[in-house]
């Protein structure tokens, strides 16, 4: 008598299966990459390469973005004329890559906005704070090559904050250009806290001009934003200078 086979699938695997939500194309072959592009047209929003769209993607579609996102670069590197297949060092590194960029390197486009935790001001602080250096890591729009800096931030507090080194990964982990990622920074902590006064710096490396162009290795971009009372006092501002240049971090 023949032996019946029973073949197990995990409950994962089969919900994957069933609901298709990790697919990178729906059933009619339209890329996910368009089904999400059109969802944001429909709302009339905007999705620059620093813009945040993660109100825009259901559960489950970051992995099918993963897998479209594979399929490309696969072909980026066929059009490169590297042999994938033969070459143990490069096969798996559409995946390795896709991965990367869509969950760590521009991962701040596609999650949702950490939440801020405030606590009262019983005490009605209202003395400088200086956060930083914060380590941050961002890629430039241009080129995508990697941006590599430190950000410090300068508070007059309302209220007590916390995550401030979550939400600065948060806006920096998307392709962008620095004097950009620092406003957009300042107008989510300006927005969310509201201090008295916010000062930010942002000193960083640009690998779009040591790595390619003129590859000059000593070059850094610094720049600033400075709100509230921090725009109105000279001496506030030298303060805060002075004590971030003590804490470098070096």
């Amino acid at each position: 008598m023949a032996r019946k086979i029973v073949t197990k699938v995990s409950k994962t695997a089969a919900a994957k299966t069933k609901s298709g939500s990790t697919q990178s194309r729906r059933d009619d072959g339209v890329p996910l990459s368009q089904i999400i592009r059109q969802r944001i047209t429909a709302r009339k929003a905007r999705f620059h390469a620093n813009d945040n769209i993660a109100e825009f993607i259901e559960p489950g579609e970051i992995e099918g973005l993963v897998d479209e996102v594979t399929q490309k670069l696969q072909g980026v590197l066929e059009s490169l004329v590297i042999d994938t297949k033969s070459d143990h060092n490069t096969r798996g590194t559409a995946y390795r890559v896709a991965k990367m960029y869509v969950n760590e390197v521009f991962n701040g486009r596609y999650t949702p906005q950490p939440s801020l935790t405030r606590f009262p001001n019983i005490s009605r602080l209202n003395e400088l704070m200086i956060i930083g250096p914060i380590a941050v890591k961002s890629a430039c729009s241009h080129h995508l090559c990697p941006i590599m800096g430190r950000v410090w931030i300068g508070v007059l507090p309302d209220k007590q904050t916390s995550k401030y080194a979550r939400i600065t990964e948060w806006v920096m982990c998307r392709p962008q250009i620095q004097e950009e990622a620092v406003v957009e920074l300042a107008n989510i902590l300006e927005e969310k806290m509201k201090p008295t006064g916010l000062a930010l710096v942002m000193e960083a490396d640009h690998f779009c001009m040591q790595w390619r162009g003129v590859k000059d290795l000593n070059s850094k971009m610094v720049n600033s934003v400075m709100r509230g009372s921090f725009l109105k006092d000279a001496n506030l501002r030298r303060e805060f200078l002075a004590l971030m240049d003590k804490n470098q971090g070096r």
